[in-house]
This record gives structure tokens, sequence and C-alpha cells, in this order.
């Protein structure tokens, strides 16, 4: 089969172009949807919050807010995989490489499948013991355990959501997973409400009303990529492991799952240590951790935006747009994330009020908040160095720079400052030094990454 990518970009109004034209305006374009989605999906797990805080109590308040981290743990190496996809499917776009773009499609979508039965057992098994390791309070364990499980058990849906989602924003479709998700979304609101409120299921109804809202996601982006035209159409007779594409794909995902795994650790040990505070402070930190999760996706939507961006256009061998792109982005991160950290601050207490009533609960968010969500624009660069350099086929240098600025560094700060000086304000200032250090690192390592690039393309590699 031929495939010939000029006709076919004419075929949607959904694509991006994104190797010609104005940089800002598509930037802003591409990204705006892509945020939009990320926190739809952040009100999925902010609907289950809300409710069980709200109908359920604060102990099954604690139960959901404690698993987010640990589940990261585990989803993260196999979704690193999808990392790979957008960026193999953004440069054969940008090249013009239908033929290569079929097989990255249908590979990616059966490894989907595959790793989200794989996750099905090791989020089952691996629940409680993990949980236990992490000093889980016995008043909440068996309520964390029976969510994590009904979680884990809609694995195979969201993996199948996001590599299809990956997919399509490679070719720069950020609007129709935007669709998707608030279709699903609207649908989970429902199911939270009918199922702890009504039928009073506490923490199994929001897990349950999560996995079946993902599963109506899964479906509707498989069926978008079932229905489109040209080489990024997927035929479900035609799926197949291509080995050159797998092969690719792992060297790009299995080091940004790795960085991602990595960076739950230390995340994990965080959770573990706010655990010794008690329930009221987990509950507390899980409020404040959901609000800080909106301004996170409203960034990192830009760090997606530079990645596919990166990956068009150095396919197109356009290393000018590139150099352009991460300062653009860079830019935009900084002076978005200090509005929007500090807004939320100066509002921490009706939005913290918005999950819990429990004016110890919210004081203990608000505390977290004042070291997070006011130096937030610290975490915004990291992100737009490493996507530029995952952009551009180098995922090893981002990998290490992160794993050494994040994990190293955290864990060396609950080992030492944080037992030198035991307090929840010392304990939170260990995320935005860990920010810092590691954009500076990532800064560096991207000027190293790009002139290698540049110097492959010229080579004609």
């Amino acid at each position: 089969m031929k495939f010939n990518l000029r006709p076919f970009r004419r075929r949607s109004s959904y694509e991006i172009n994104m190797t010609e034209g104005p940089l800002l305006r598509k930037l802003v374009q591409f990204s705006v949807p892509l945020a939009i989605s990320g926190i739809l999906q952040l009100l999925f797990n902010a609907a289950d919050i809300v409710v069980v805080g709200r109908f359920a109590g604060s102990h099954s308040l604690a139960a959901v807010g404690s698993t987010g981290a640990l589940n990261m743990l585990i989803i993260n190496l196999f979704m690193g995989l999808s990392i790979g996809v957008n960026v193999l499917a953004a440069r054969f776009y940008g090249a013009g490489r239908g033929r290569d773009l079929h097989e990255t499609v249908h590979t990616a979508v059966l490894i989907a499948a595959i790793s989200g039965f794989v996750l099905i057992f090791l989020g089952i098994g691996l629940s409680r013991p993990l949980l236990q390791m992490m000093d889980t309070p016995v008043d909440v364990i068996d309520h964390s355990v029976l969510y994590m499980r009904i979680i884990f058990a809609g694995m195979p849906a969201c993996m199948l959501y996001n590599f299809g989602s990956a997919i399509l924003r490679a070719v720069g479709d950020t609007q129709r997973p935007l669709y998707f998700l608030l279709t699903a979304g609207i649908i989970n609101v429902l199911l939270n409400l009918f199922f702890v409120i009504v039928l009073h299921m506490g923490v199994a109804g929001v897990a349950l009303a999560t996995v079946i809202s993902q599963c109506v996601s899964a479906a509707l982006v498989i069926l978008c990529l079932t229905r489109s035209e040209g080489p990024y159409r997927l035929n479900l007779k035609e799926l197949k492991i291509y080995g050159p594409k797998l092969k690719d794909m792992t060297r790009i995902g299995i080091p940004a799952g790795i960085q991602s795994s990595m960076f739950s650790i230390s995340n994990v040990l965080i959770q573990s240590t706010i655990n010794s505070f008690g329930s009221v402070a987990m509950a507390g930190s899980t409020a404040a951790g959901n609000i800080e999760g909106f301004l996170f996706t409203s960034l990192d939507a830009f760090t997606q935006g530079s990645q596919s961006f990166v990956g068009q256009n150095y396919g197109a061998k356009k290393m000018d747009r590139v150099k352009r792109i991460i300062g653009i982005c860079v830019g935009l991160v900084t002076a978005l994330g200090l509005v929007l950290g500090v807004s939320a601050y100066l509002a921490a207490d009706p939005l913290l009020g918005i999950y819990s009533s429990d004016p110890a609960v919210i004081e203990y968010g608000k505390q977290r908040m004042l070291i997070n969500a006011v130096f937030y624009f610290t975490i915004g660069p990291m992100g737009i160095f490493v996507g530029g350099m995952r952009g551009m086929g180098y995922s090893i240098l981002p990998m290490v720079d992160t794993i050494f600025g994040t994990c190293v560094l955290r864990v060396l700060w609950v080992y030492t400052v944080f037992v030198i000086w035991p307090s929840w304000l010392v304990l939170f200032a260990s995320y935005p030094v860990s920010w810092a250090l590691t954009g500076v690192l990532a800064g560096v390592s991207y000027i190293i990454v790009q002139k290698k690039a540049a110097k492959r393309l010229e080579g004609g590699v």
C-alpha cells in the first residue's frame, strides 16, 4: 500500500500543520484543547475526591488520595511507551512517511491492549503489600486497596485511550480527544453521584464510575482512528507488532517511562512521610495536590505541544523552527505558571473548601499550596526542555537529568533536611527546589542535544 500525506492533510480540519506558518498561534491552538482535556481527566479524580469527601467521610477521602502516587508508579513505565508512539508518529507525519506511520499506529494499539492487561495483574496483586510498605494507616488501607484494585481492572481502557490520543496529538489533533473526554467526564460525574449517594457504595462506587468512563473514552478514540483517513487510520484486522517500530518506540518510551516511574518513587516516599502526619493531614494534602494537578496539566499541555511540534519539524528537517518552538514554550509556561500558581494560593480557602469542610484539612492543604503553588512557575521550563529532547528522539539524557534532579534530590531531602527540620513546610519545599535544579540540568542537556541533532541532520542521518 502506498501512502501520500499531501492530500491527506487537506481532508480534516482537526490536524495542524506544525511545519509551516506562525508558531505561537498554532502552539496555543494545539495546547489549549490539550490542557482542557487534561483538566477533564483530573476532574475524573476530582469528582471521586469531592464525592467521597462530602458523602463518605474523611477516611474515604484519605483512602482515594493515598493511592495516587502509587498508581502512577505502577502505570508510568507502560505509559512512557505512549510518548514513544507520539514522537515516532509526529516524525513520520512531518516527513511524509506514510507506511512508517501506518505501522506505528497498528503496533501502538496492540501494545496498548497488552500493556493494559498486564497492569490488571500487577495492580491487583501489588496493591496491598505496596500500601503497607507506605505505612498507610490501618483505618484507611482496606478502602485504599479496594479502590486500587477496581481502578486497575480498567487499565486496558486507560492504555487504549492514552495511546490512541498520542497518535491523534502527533498529527495535530487535540480537539477530538477533548470531545471524547467531555463525554466520558459527564458520565463519570453522574455515575459517581448515583453509586455513592443512591447506592452507598463509597470508594468502590467512585472507582467503578472512573473505570466505566474510561471505557467510554477508549471506545470513542478507537472508533475515531478506525474512521480516520490516510496512513494513521486504524484497521483492527491489521493489528500487528512491527519489530523495528516497537524497537524505536521502546528506545524513546522506556527511558521516559523509567523517568516517570522514578519520579513517582520520590512522590511515594513523600506520600509515606505525609502519612506519618495522620489521616487529617493526608486529606489536606490530597485536596491541595488535586488543585496543583490542574496547574500542572495546564503547563504540561505545552510540554506535550513542544514534543509534537519538535517531532514534526525535526522530521521535516527544520531546525530553525525547533529552536523557536522551545524558546516560545519556555516563555509561555514560566508566565502561565506564575499567574496560575499565585492565583490558586490566593483562592486556597474556597478551593480547598470544595473538597472538605474540616478546618484542619483546609489548613494542611493551604500550607502545602504556600510552597508548591506559589513556586509552580519553576516546573514549566523543565518539562519543555525534556519534551524538546524527546521530540528529537533523545530520551536517555532527560531521563538521567530528571531522576537525579527529582528522585535522588527528594530522597536526600527527606533523609537529611527533613530529619533536621521535620515540619510540613520543609517537607514540601523539596518540590520547588527539585523543579528548579532539574530545569537547569535539562536546559544544559537540551543545548547539547540540539547541537548533536542539527549535525545529524546535516549529515543526512
